[in-house]
């Protein structure tokens, strides 16, 4: 849960980081089964038998906290002043980079349980599909339908101008490995748009920096793959939290000692993401032990809202919520659960929120005020969702056992297969 204020208004500083949120955890197509707890049994029921594979509600909570992104993003994209949980936090965190934190928990979760239950080819190439397809469209949805059209209707120039460099190709190729080069296309919102205005230059999706740091996490939990980690030495995925737990303190206290011992480590976000990214690990691994009791969810939100009230929230307040939106996944109403489950749709909410607020900010929706304009945002951005997970998300999703997803052991029968056919014909 997270995190220092930079984290999504920092926005407010678009070369290094500008806000937003990340979602590209596994569909629920991947989420491992395992068997309830017969009720009445009297054992303590654990988080893994509470969350019974795919009967839960993680699916809500992710599209909730994509939504509060849209919510946060509304005030510095429409010029409605400081999100006021930032000043109620004491600048510990800001309503998106608590959707960020309640991301990169579950995302930790359920990326680790998928780590468990194939070889590293598998789990690359799945992940592999889940966030690029999405987000290479996004891009190019971008850079050759939004961006020309407001060039050429909006500012009434050439379309010859546009293709140039520092235009959409510039754009794609800027970003397309996640690594984030260009927010911006030539100078088309930089005058227009109240954040334009802010930033001093043009950005069209301040929320795709975080998905580097998704990946990274990925890269850490295909080392473990690797090795058998999660399997065979899973003692170490908590020992690695730990680490950047201590990281963590040690970025709060001077963030250039984290530079002096680890300079490839020194990234404020960096640690606070990985920190809360390995706690949702931590409990995927060990999710048959840790227990899932009402008295620890009610005792991780008091924690939580205590913490982010008076201090101490990137520490004791993460660990805290980390397992409050587990606990909340296994606890709501199973009336809800079907949502998300089937159409997972926060991904795309994530990846078009920021683009479809910008865009709204140039046709002065935000003048309409701040409750208009976030209720237009999210029908808005909902529909590219919908767009987003049928006509690519889903079918994406669909490859997941082809080619590489059949795993190593396949493609290595089949070549030994192959081979002593050769060499019984000769």
């Amino acid at each position: 849960m997270r995190h220092d204020a930079t984290h999504t208004v920092a926005l407010r500083k678009p070369p290094d980081r500008i806000g937003g949120v990340t979602s590209a955890g596994t569909s629920s197509l991947e989420r491992a089964a395992v068997p309830p707890t017969p009720p009445g049994s009297g054992s303590i029921v654990s988080i893994s038998q509470a969350l019974n594979g795919n009967n839960n509600s993680l699916g809500l909570i992710r599209l909730v906290l994509a939504s509060l992104v849209i919510f946060d993003h509304a005030f510095p994209l429409g010029d409605f002043g400081v999100d006021p949980v930032k000043e109620l936090t004491q600048g510990q965190a800001s309503l998106g980079s608590l959707a960020v934190g309640g991301f990169f928990a579950i995302s930790g979760y359920l990326i680790a349980k998928s780590g468990m239950s194939g070889d590293v080819v598998q789990f690359m190439w799945r992940r592999t599909l889940r966030i690029f397809p999405a987000y290479w469209t996004v891009l190019l949805v971008t850079g050759f339908v939004i961006a020309p059209l407001i060039w050429w209707l909006g500012y009434g120039r050439e379309l010859a101008g546009y293709f140039t460099p520092g235009g959409g190709v510039t754009y794609f190729l800027s970003n397309w490995t996640l690594r984030i080069g260009n927010y911006g296309i030539h100078d088309l919102l930089a005058t227009t748009t109240p954040y334009g205005e802010i930033a001093g230059q043009s950005v069209f999706n301040g929320s795709i920096w975080t998905l580097i740091y998704e990946w990274n996490c990925y890269l850490i939990i295909a080392v473990m793959v690797l090795f058998g980690i999660l399997r065979n030495a899973r003692i170490i995925v908590p020992i690695l939290t730990a680490f950047y737990f201590v990281l963590q303190i040690m970025a709060i206290v001077d963030l250039n000692a984290v530079g002096l011992v680890i300079p490839q480590l020194a990234d404020p976000n960096g640690i606070s993401l990985t920190f809360t990214f390995l706690l949702g690990s931590t409990l995927a691994v060990y999710s048959r032990t840790v227990p899932f009791d009402d008295r620890l969810g009610i005792l991780s939100a008091i924690l939580l809202l205590v913490t982010l009230r008076y201090g101490g929230f990137l520490t004791v307040g993460t660990i805290a919520g980390a397992y409050l939106v587990m606990y909340l996944a296994a606890r709501l109403p199973a009336a809800v659960q079907w949502i998300g489950k089937k159409n997972d749709y926060s991904y795309g909410v994530y990846i078009y929120g920021f683009l479809v607020q910008q865009v709204l900010a140039y046709l002065g929706v935000q003048r309409l005020g701040y409750v208009p304009f976030v209720a237009i945002s999210l029908l808005v951005t909902f529909g590219f969702a919908w767009l987003s997970w049928h006509g690519v998300e889903k079918w994406a999703m669909r490859l997941k056992n082809w080619g590489p997803g059949r795993g190593v052991r396949y493609w290595y029968d089949k070549v030994r297969t192959r081979f002593q056919r050769t060499g019984e014909a000769e």
